[in-house]
């Protein structure tokens, strides 16, 4: 099911994000709508606040194909090298036709969890 996307400046996209304590069949639907909606207005992340579910749940897909989609739940970015950086020109599906390029660190961790708890962690690169 597409769900509508909360434009910038609703008030809403200021919420704080709870963590996710349940997983169950209404995570599982919330992560497939939020990836029909990334995918439906070509987006290639989306998290939970800018559908108005404010719980700690993104989806992303940085692949050409779209055939990658990646979940984090409850997710946590640490840091490892600050000052090796990347630019990146990025936009939001919340702040439409507005590009503008963002420094990224280049060395990270992401722990978070998958639909079913699991704990995780990834060493991103590049776009992701």
């Amino acid at each position: 099911m597409l769900r509508t996307i909360l434009h910038y400046p609703d008030p809403r996209l200021r919420t704080i994000a709870k963590p996710v304590e349940e997983f169950d069949a209404g995570l599982r639907q919330l992560v497939e709508d939020m990836l029909e909606t990334m995918y439906h207005n070509q987006g290639i992340g989306l998290a939970a606040t800018q559908v108005d579910v404010h719980r700690q749940v993104v989806v992303m897909d940085v692949t050409d194909q779209g055939d990658n989609p990646l979940v984090f739940i409850n997710p946590q970015i640490e840091v490892r090298n600050n000052s090796n950086l990347d630019k990146y020109k990025e936009g939001c599906l919340s702040v439409p036709e507005e590009y503008d390029f963002v420094d990224r660190p280049t060395d990270i961790l992401v722990h978070y969890q998958d639909v079913d708890g699991k704990a995780h962690s990834l060493q991103p690169d590049g776009l992701l």
